[in-house]
């Protein structure tokens, strides 16, 4: 009996780290961020001002859960941002590239996911973060450290529409 369990713990083991596999969909962080989501937040700078943002994301998660595309939008008095990403998601890493229109950048992100959890570093020719996001049902939080740049961060709550 005791052998049976430990080849049926073996057999889940294998099924959770197949690429694309349903179990490995399951868990994917992506699958609770799905839809269209609004909220807002603050941008600090480095002088100490603080801006109210409002913000607008929508994720689509395809394939088995595994791949993600991002579409987040953000305005305050003095900024904005248009960012896009695509990532994808395997055995807790998450790697892919992100695109933002407004300052014409990109470049890579990658990270770890650990369940709902996802940290991550943006880096990009003239741009990189470091970045944290939690999803909580219908709430999601998000912040974003940019290094080099007036911005010294940026705290946001959104909230699934």
């Amino acid at each position: 009996m005791h052998g049976l369990k430990i080849a049926q713990a073996g057999m889940l083991l294998a099924a959770l780290s197949l690429p694309g596999s349903t179990v490995q969909a399951a868990i994917s962080p992506f699958t609770a961020m799905a839809g269209e989501w609004s909220g807002g937040g603050v941008l600090n700078t480095s002088d100490g001002q603080h801006e109210r943002l409002r913000c607008r994301a929508a994720y689509d998660v395809g394939g088995t859960g595994a791949e993600l595309r991002l579409n987040l939008r953000c305005a305050s008095a003095s900024y904005n941002f248009d960012l896009t990403s695509e990532v994808r998601y395997r055995g807790g890493a998450i790697a892919g590239s992100w695109t933002e229109a407004s300052r014409n950048a990109s470049g890579t992100i990658t990270g770890r996911a650990n369940g709902n959890q996802i940290e991550a570093a943006a880096r990009g020719q003239n741009f990189s973060a470091q970045l944290s996001l939690a999803t909580q049902g219908d709430r999601q939080l998000v912040s974003i450290y940019p290094e080099g740049s007036n911005v010294t961060g940026v705290s946001l709550t959104l909230n699934r529409r």
